[in-house]
């Protein structure tokens, strides 16, 4: 947590204008933030978001699409299963049941919003099929540009809403609270060398600030999904729920870029085949679902094959010359990395994707600590469990954003607040880039508390990520290193494997672990042994 007097206020920035505390500050740009403001709307709401408006969001990077039971022969209750058994056991099946139901009415608020979904010949929407669905029910849009189709419709109904002010290249690092209501946050500008953080303050903060693939080497994340949000959250004194739940996207495409490009699960949808480099099929004797099998028994797989001779994704029977027209952005992709997916396999390893844990949730987007909400992946809603089902991702950012609004304009605004004095005292921090410090993390993350476990490499991990965080010179990576402790650290206590969460001295799930795990900073720096003043001043 920062003291509020360690900043100056967005009055002194002249090119914004600003006189008192705003009524709802959203914090990240991506589904879940957009979403929320498009529903409080015509409410004032202020949009803090480090990339330009629709970019450095994982959500602009969806292929597949948003799973929601619309098609015949489907139901709530159906998709609710499929959720609730991929979860691996922790799945909260009320929260299921919520999401499923009201992912309908959800889809309907995006074409409203002018999401030009896939439709057929008599304009009713097309579905496909998942891992783990046992229905055609993800709606798309061409193939493989869902997130970018959805993020663009947003962005335009976002500009031509005047409710919402958008406040582009500042990142968040911290929350203002006083015990423990929040009143604000604390940013800067992205790219700063020299750190002069503002004070923003709100009567209603929501967190929708993304994930943390980041963290790892091996990514199919933007750059901007640090866990920032979850390691302020963390500081400000929020109970955190499911960390070690990291899921791990099986194939992404190994050409050597970070953030490594990713082949849709569409793919294997339409009969695409993982195999190895003499060509046999890697999920053979794996699962009886074989390449559609759960997100993490794929990983794992694939993982395996990536050690030895190398793991191949095959659409060459099953996709073809269809390639570039059905899924033009891994294509593309493909291609820039001169692989010709039509005619050879596509070389895949598992990559860091999307963390089912967060700060803790209740059913309308609630924390723990007064006055802060919490949606999208930064959120621990409950509806995950172990292991996400595919495409629930933006459904869970847009059923729950909108029950954030419902929420929160059942809040009667109160009357505008004097703007907080500025202090010239400098902290310590700033956006200088440690960039071997940052290397030496998401290495650590990816070798030590990545697709397989155990937990001499965890007990390992933490003691570099202690030292990392308590030695960090900056804000951004005290941020990445908080985050990066705290999922080590509930990865190292969960002694079995469920979903996601796999260690090779555990190897199955034990029947009294079937629950979900929550943890705070204080609880995790304590174990660590550190003293009460350094945890009351982390």
């Amino acid at each position: 947590m920062t003291d509020s007097s360690d900043s100056i206020s967005l009055d002194d920035l002249a090119p914004l204008a600003w006189n008192g505390a705003d009524d709802v500050v959203i914090v990240g740009g991506g589904l879940a933030g957009l979403f929320t403001a498009l529903k409080l709307a015509p409410r004032p709401v202020t949009v803090i978001t480090a990339a330009p408006l629709g970019t450095g969001a994982s959500s602009a990077w969806a292929q597949g699409g948003i799973a929601a039971a619309v098609g015949l022969g489907d139901s709530p209750e159906q998709h609710a299963a499929d959720t609730v058994a991929a979860g691996a056991g922790i799945v909260d099946e009320a929260i299921a049941n919520l999401m499923t139901r009201e992912a309908s009415a959800r889809i309907e608020d995006l074409l409203r919003y002018g999401v030009p979904f896939d439709r057929d010949l008599e304009g009713k929407l097309m579905l496909s099929r998942e891992a783990a669905h046992s229905e055609r029910r993800i709606v798309r849009v061409n193939g493989d540009l869902a997130g970018k189709a959805i993020m663009g419709a947003l962005v335009q109904a976002v500009r031509r809403t005047p409710s919402i002010r958008v406040l582009e290249g500042f990142v968040v690092e911290d929350l203002i609270s006083e015990g423990r209501f929040v009143t604000g946050v604390i940013a800067r500008t992205v790219g700063a060398r020299h750190d002069q953080p503002i004070r923003i303050s709100g009567r209603a903060v929501v967190l929708a600030s993304g994930g943390v693939g980041h963290l790892f080497a091996v990514t199919t994340n933007p750059v901007e999904a640090r866990g920032a949000g979850l390691a302020a959250a963390a500081r400000a004194g929020a109970t955190l729920a499911d960390l070690e739940f990291v899921q791990f996207h099986p194939t992404a495409i190994a050409v050597g870029r970070d953030p490594a490009p990713l082949a849709t699960e569409a793919l294997r949808g339409e009969g695409a085949i993982l195999v190895g480099r003499d060509g046999r099929r890697i999920m053979d004797g794996v699962h009886p679902d074989l390449d559609l099998a759960p997100r993490d028994i794929v990983a794992r797989a694939v993982y395996e094959a990536s050690r030895g001779d190398g793991a191949f994704l095959d659409a060459r029977a099953s996709v073809g010359a269809r390639f570039p027209a059905r899924f033009p952005t891994v294509y593309a992709a493909c291609m820039a990395a001169g692989v010709d997916p039509v005619v050879e396999p596509i070389p895949i390893a598992p990559a860091a994707h999307y963390h089912m844990g967060g700060v803790l949730t209740d059913a309308n987007g609630r924390t723990s600590l007064d006055g802060l909400w919490a949606c999208g992946e930064t959120a621990s809603t409950g509806a995950h469990g172990a292991n996400r089902l595919a495409s629930n991702s933006l459904l869970e950012a847009i059923v729950f954003g909108a029950r954030i609004a419902e929420d929160i304009s059942g809040l009667a605004p109160a009357a505008p607040m004097a703007a907080p004095a500025a202090s010239g005292r400098p902290i310590r921090g700033g956006a200088a880039p440690d960039d071997g410090a940052t290397a030496t993390l998401r290495r650590a993350m990816t070798d030590m508390v990545g697709v397989v476990r155990d937990g001499a490499r965890m007990a390992r991990a933490v003691e570099t990520l202690d030292r990392l965080r308590r030695n960090a010179a900056n804000a951004d990576l005290r941020n990445m290193a908080t985050a990066a402790l705290l999922i080590a650290v509930s990865a190292e206590r969960r002694k079995e494997s469920r979903g996601a969460h796999f260690r090779s001295d555990f190897e199955a799930p034990r029947e009294e672990l079937a629950h979900r795990s929550t943890i705070t900073l204080d609880d995790a720096l304590g174990e660590l042994g550190a003293p009460a003043d350094e945890r009351a001043a982390s």
